[in-house]
């Protein structure tokens, strides 16, 4: 990747779809994904699973992430997956929900590193597009194999790996451990780019992280969520060593708005107006005395009638100073991936 220092969206189940990409491109995201996709439901045609392979250009580059536990079905979902054209492909081997991991795929194959090796392989074989990996740092804590991991992946031919500070046992308890990321780094033998990922929630953290782990690149996940900004405030800070202002609320309210736009034009009125009501409360944080306005924003069943409501915030708040706190990193959902 030809940017100096990236910073990338990680794929979020249920979060990182079209229209949410559009406002983390929009606010500095240099490389995204899309939601997971499920190699068994590429090969079905499934609807839900094809709809997710829904990239445009004003978004690249962005991957396409794909995630099993057999190698004939992932190498059939990658050919499926190379037809619709993205830039890179990548395969979730970090994912630790129960219905997945248990199921001998995301997060599940850290248990079996010749299993991981194996499917990765067969994918590499199975695509003229770049493969990278996103993983955690073993299954527990008595099995952190991730510097084996990342020699073994490297060696069949993967072109950058991103490493989720936690064990699948921890699910996203306590703090993520870059110590690990960093060794992988700073490992002679690997010469892929390495991104960390795990609670970066401040352009502060960001850069200290940057410079402590060397780190070709961070991956940032439920600090986004409501929150795009935090992209370009991380590149000003590094490249400036100064904060941009906290957006203003004309600022949340316009890109609250376009995420809305967005989401009914790829959702259609009635989902994608449904599925927008999870992120008001992330975009409108911070305002004094905004749940009145919050609960009426998600029963409302028009775009119009929602603008209104938007306009009537607009109003209000107007000149409204918004505190640069870290961002709060809630467990958005226990579906996969967060981060």
């Amino acid at each position: 990747m030809a940017i100096g220092f990236p910073l990338l969206l990680a794929p979020m189940e249920d979060v990182s779809d079209p229209p949410f990409r559009a406002v983390c491109k929009d606010n500095g995201a240099d490389l995204m994904y899309t939601e997971f996709i499920s190699s068994e439901g590429l090969i079905r045609d499934a609807i839900k699973s094809r709809k997710k392979l829904d990239i445009f250009d004003y978004e690249r580059p962005v991957g396409i992430q794909i995630f099993g536990g057999d190698e004939e079905s992932l190498s059939l979902a990658a050919k499926i997956v190379e037809v619709t054209n993205p830039d890179l492909l990548d395969i979730n081997f970090g994912c630790p929900v129960k219905k997945v991991a248990l199921k001998g795929a995301g997060a599940g194959v850290l248990r079996d590193i010749n299993l991981m090796v194996r499917l990765t392989d067969a994918v590499v074989k199975s695509t003229s597009l770049p493969v990278t990996v996103k993983t955690r740092l073993g299954w527990d804590d008595d099995t952190k194999n991730i510097e084996e991991v990342a020699e073994r992946l490297q060696d069949v031919g993967i072109k950058a790996l991103a490493i989720h500070g936690r064990t699948r046992t921890q699910m996203y308890k306590g703090e993520a451990d870059w110590t690990l990321i960093g060794k992988v780094k700073n490992n002679p033998r690997i010469n892929i780019p390495v991104f960390g990922n795990g609670d970066i929630d401040s352009p502060e953290k960001a850069q200290e992280y940057k410079n402590r782990y060397g780190v070709d690149g961070i991956m940032i996940g439920r600090a986004a969520i409501g929150y795009p900004w935090i992209f370009n405030e991380i590149k000003y800070l590094v490249k400036t060593g100064e904060h941009l202002p906290a957006p203003s609320i004309e600022d949340r309210i316009a890109v609250c708005r376009k995420h809305l736009q967005k989401s009914v034009q790829w959702k259609g009125p009635v989902v994608g107006i449904n599925e927008m009501r999870r992120h008001y409360a992330n975009y409108l944080k911070g305002l004094p005395n905004i749940k009145e306005f919050r609960n009426k924003l998600v029963t409302l069943k028009t775009e119009a009638e929602i603008n209104e409501v938007l306009d009537h915030i607009a109003r209000i708040y107007s000149g409204y100073q918004f505190e640069k706190t870290p961002l709060e990193l809630v467990n958005y959902h226990e579906k996969c991936p967060v981060e």
